[in-house]
């Protein structure tokens, strides 16, 4: 038995907890740059805004019906997300985290009622987080899947949905009215061949020969009609797998034409991708540079400029990983012409230390290991970038638009809303404001010069 919960428009779910004014209001969340639509609000969804719509089709008719635009505030996200899946792991000992919004949890052999469990999960979260979320409860991993889509159809319902809690016919007559595009892991180039069959809903598949639709799509397919059946092929993901490659790119705010502007974007991309590289355990073997161009006279899709370079030793050093970067971008480089974007990839990873040592070449210092995990840890506590290398830069012109970003609440002790009762005394001249829009402004931080931004002794950040 199963349980998939999911945050329902979590981005946006995430700004509400600390901006309840934004609750019953239309409010989009923009991805980098403040570009494209990446998660809506209900209310949001009724004005018809596109999922990826380019928001500046979109912003004087948002201004007309005062639709609230964010910008993409990940640090808040990611923290909230952490937050919940430790909330939603006291549930189960067996846990799968499947993205930054939902998990899995293995229910089967408890001693509880699938369904008043769910409840009792959705109710710890919107109590302990404030975000709501939604659970479907089934035999397999596809039917917790499917159960979880049935529960968010309706959005003033329970928001749990038990399949294994209904009758035969009530079962049946959901899997029905399911298109078979709703099925987890089927997409549109299989829904379109499984229509060409006469498989149009999520019972039709069901019902279909296992042994058939392996011949005709592989064993993948055969799985999901045995998953559909309530028969378990797909077990719990409990450890995260480590990845084959980290990549870390973004666009920039402004095209960027300066070969040390380049150098200082390409080094801070090093220093994330780093950072993931050593928390999974890795290191890297081969580092790849992608810079992004617009095509000479022609507005087609931007040119890539790549440089690969491997490594004479696998190493997890930001410092030594930021050399070999600002050298390919540096041969890379073509004077005059403006770049829009610039990414890094670490590629052939491998365990810490499972690389045979090289003869010829003399083994890391001790120090290296030390320095970044000192590097680590004083950016785990005080937020990524307090401590960094020179190359990063400190200006940093070509940083991502984030012009309504709202602050990150949870992981700045410089961002913690403020409360004031009674009359509120003058504000100082150096006193600052949020970057969020008036009308969707809580309170504004300290000053920069106000002691009470620095934590107390001995406390880490929330």
């Amino acid at each position: 038995m199963f349980a998939l919960i999911d945050a329902n428009h979590f981005y946006v779910a995430c700004e509400r907890v600390f901006n309840p004014r934004l609750e019953g209001r239309p409010v989009v969340v923009l991805s980098n740059n403040d570009g494209c639509v990446v998660a809506r609000s209900p209310e949001a969804k009724a004005f018809g805004i596109p999922m990826g719509a380019p928001w500046f089709l979109w912003r004087d008719r948002a201004r007309r019906h005062r639709i609230v635009a964010l910008s993409s505030n990940y640090a808040l996200y990611a923290d909230l997300s952490a937050r919940l899946m430790a909330v939603l792991g006291s549930f189960s000992p067996r846990q799968e985290v499947y993205s930054i919004d939902e998990c899995f949890l293995d229910v089967a052999g408890l001693a509880v009622n699938p369904t008043a469990y769910g409840h009792a999960m959705r109710q710890r979260v919107a109590r302990g987080l404030g975000l709501p979320v939604c659970v479907g409860i089934g035999a397999s991993k596809t039917l917790a899947k499917l159960a979880n889509h049935v529960a968010k159809q309706d959005p003033t319902g329970p928001g749990v949905y038990d399949f294994g809690a209904q009758a035969p016919a009530i079962h049946d007559a959901q899997l029905a009215a399911l298109d078979i595009g709703a099925v987890w892991g089927i997409g549109p180039r299989w829904a379109a061949q499984l229509h060409q069959r006469g498989l149009h809903t999520a019972r039709d598949l069901r019902d279909a020969d296992p042994k058939t639709l392996r011949q005709a799509f592989g064993v993948v397919l055969e799985r999901i009609v045995w998953e559909l059946r309530g028969v378990a092929c797909l077990p719990l993901d409990t450890l995260p797998t480590p990845k084959q490659q980290i990549i870390a790119s973004r666009t920039f705010g402004r095209p960027v034409d300066a070969l040390e502007e380049l150098q200082a974007a390409v080094a801070q991309h090093v220093a994330r991708a780093a950072t993931r590289l050593r928390r999974q355990g890795s290191q890297a073997q081969a580092l790849q540079v992608l810079l992004r161009s617009p095509r000479d006279g022609a507005h087609l899709a931007p040119l890539p400029i790549t440089g690969m370079q491997r490594l004479a030793t696998p190493t997890t050093d930001t410092a030594e990983l930021t050399q070999v970067a600002t050298r390919i971008v540096a041969e890379q480089y073509q004077p005059g012409r403006r770049y829009h974007g610039a990414g890094v990839m670490l590629l052939d990873l491998t365990p810490v230390g499972s690389a045979p040592r090289d003869l010829f070449r003399a083994a890391p210092p001790p120090r290296t290991a030390a320095r970044m995990a000192v590097l680590d840890q004083i950016n785990a506590r005080w937020g990524q970038g307090t401590l960094r290398l020179a190359r990063e830069g400190f200006l940093q012109p070509w940083a991502m638009r984030q012009n309504h970003r709202s602050p990150a609440y949870t992981t700045d002790w410089n961002a913690l809303p403020v409360v004031r009762a009674g009359h509120e005394p003058a504000r100082s001249k150096r006193s600052t404001t949020s970057r969020v829009p008036p009308e969707t402004r809580i309170a504004s931080p300290p000053s920069q010069g106000d002691p009470t931004r620095s934590p107390p002794p001995g406390s880490t950040p929330l």
